[in-house]
């Protein structure tokens, strides 16, 4: 089980139990997790929409249209209109956060504008909206077997299918989805 004081670089599973259809079946990786609280972003639900919206409500000329079709994920319920990049390491944008030494998270226009250009990080995912959880909320809500933490894995972040990443979260874990209950108990 990880260390719940501090959740930064780490991916919670949702447990079944959890029924809010938000955060079902979801795995959420962990930017900033500290004493004021905790901010996620979910990285398995698609929305509707491609990248080439967001370049088109922001204004940016794609000129690749591979990065153009790319999914923007439902970051999360908490400011929707905000979008945020996950990304790897590499170029200087205005506002960056460093999360891990292969994980970053940026919120500035000048990224989207390098992806349009072909310039962008070498992996991204772009996501609307964040998680977000008050002081000791999530630590209350891990005890309740809400969720399951882990140490944040690139191929889960950036590589497999957004289908596939709840389950290949809980494989890290050494669990498979058929083996989890959803009734709680504390030893």
């Amino acid at each position: 089980m990880a260390d719940t004081t501090h959740l930064s670089n780490h991916l919670l599973i949702a447990m079944p139990q959890l029924a809010d259809p938000t955060f079902a079946q979801t795995v959420t990786l962990v930017c900033e997790h500290g004493e004021r609280g905790a901010l996620g972003i979910i990285l398995n639900r698609p929305l509707p929409m491609k990248l080439a919206e967001v370049f088109e409500q922001m204004k940016i000329e794609p000129s690749l249209p591979d990065v153009a079709d790319l999914p923007v994920l439902r970051g999360g319920p908490v400011h929707t209109d905000r979008g945020f990049v996950l990304h790897r390491p590499g170029g200087e944008w205005d506002s960056s956060h460093r999360i891990s030494d292969s994980i970053q998270v940026t919120t500035s226009r000048d990224i989207l504008a390098a992806m349009a250009s072909g310039t962008g990080p070498s992996k991204a995912c772009i996501a609307l909206g964040y998680a977000g959880w008050e002081a000791g909320q999530l630590e209350q809500e891990i005890r309740d077997n809400s969720w399951l933490a882990v140490e944040a894995d690139d191929d889960v972040i950036f590589d497999l299918p957004y289908d596939e990443r709840w389950p290949a979260a809980l494989r890290l874990l050494g669990v498979e989805a058929s083996q989890l209950t959803s009734f709680a108990g504390h030893a």
